[in-house]
């Protein structure tokens, strides 16, 4: 069994100021960012989200594929982790707690979640028997691992004229829970609101907590945007077994977004990425069955998404 903090506890090597995230920047030329969380290493969600971008692009929109984190977690033997990381390091892309510990294992990190007290303990064990049994496939792809190694933890992009900042976490650590559905209570909205002041930023992109939210707000006259995309390999929506990925752009994304928000000229929308279930599932349970802690975590999950209804997505605080 895991010591009690492993699992828990946020490493030093995770944390950084947020004066700091948006200091250095890309220029982005596309048009449309989808910024891709928590994948989860379903390959299969991977080719429906390009197919997605395909056809934006055959409307004469070009795209951009940001892949923030947690890009691995299921993925737990050789070919399977090898057909992920080559796929997903072709794009622009960021550490998560997942490849962090995959890259660097961290004495007593544990899965690098740094659950907080709300998430229960036998999660907590259950996830860092997975990170065991991923950091065991991953020491044996050292060129993966120098790749991941060398991944930054955030990435500030100016879209438009707009600093959008895309991380894992929050703003202050990889693995940060201040961006979760949960923490983001009235005085959670207030942190929120420093936290734009700190890094200037327009809009924020985060993942990492794995259920999903949208904000907007004025802070110092300016409206800013927040979307956590929860999951793109796993469902988030009561009964619907569909990823979601955030979508950045000029223009709203049209009918098939479940929800989003805008302003300044710029909309965050959450698509969901309709993956082949099936095919997903029996890969799944290939290499995890019934008793595996991965099973027990989120088969569930993956079957029938998440108590949330899209009605849920946006947060709405006093201002």
């Amino acid at each position: 069994m895991a010591e009690a903090g492993e699992g828990r506890s946020c490493p030093l090597g995770y944390r950084y100021d947020p004066v700091s995230l948006c200091r250095n920047h890309d220029e982005v030329a596309e048009d449309v960012l989808y910024i891709v969380g928590g994948l989860y290493g379903n390959l299969f969600a991977y080719e429906e989200i390009a197919r997605m971008a395909l056809a934006e692009e055959r409307h004469g929109k070009r795209v951009r594929l940001v892949f923030n984190g947690d890009f691995n977690w299921f993925n737990a033997d050789d070919e399977w982790f090898r057909a992920v990381n080559r796929r997903v390091l072709k794009h622009t892309a960021t550490l998560g707690n997942v490849e962090y510990e995959l890259a660097n294992p961290g004495d007593g990190a544990g899965c690098g979640c740094a659950y907080p007290g709300f998430v229960g303990q036998a999660v907590v064990e259950r996830s860092n028997r997975i990170m065991e049994r991923m950091q065991a496939v991953a020491v044996r792809h050292p060129d993966l691992r120098a790749q991941l190694s060398a991944l930054p933890r955030y990435r500030c992009l100016i879209f438009g004229g707009l600093k959008i900042l895309v991380l894992h976490g929050d703003p202050e650590a990889l693995a940060g829970w201040g961006l979760s559905r949960e923490t983001l209570t009235d005085e959670g909205a207030g942190r929120l609101k420093e936290w734009f002041r700190q890094t200037d930023a327009d809009a924020i992109l985060c993942t990492h907590t794995c259920l999903p939210v949208l904000w907007s707000g004025e802070v110092d006259g300016r409206t800013r945007l927040l979307a956590n995309n929860g999951s793109a390999g796993m469902g988030n929506l009561a009964g619907d077994p569909r990823g979601l990925i955030a979508r950045v752009a000029r223009s709203p994304a049209g009918t098939g977004a479940v929800a989003g928000v805008d302003g300044a000229g710029l909309y965050l929308d959450l698509l969901p990425v309709a993956f082949d279930l099936s095919s997903w599932l029996a890969a799944f349970d290939r290499l995890w069955p019934a008793v595996s802690p991965a099973a027990l975590s989120y088969r569930q999950r993956i079957l029938e998404g998440t108590p949330l209804q899209p009605e849920q997505l946006i947060l709405h605080h006093s201002p």
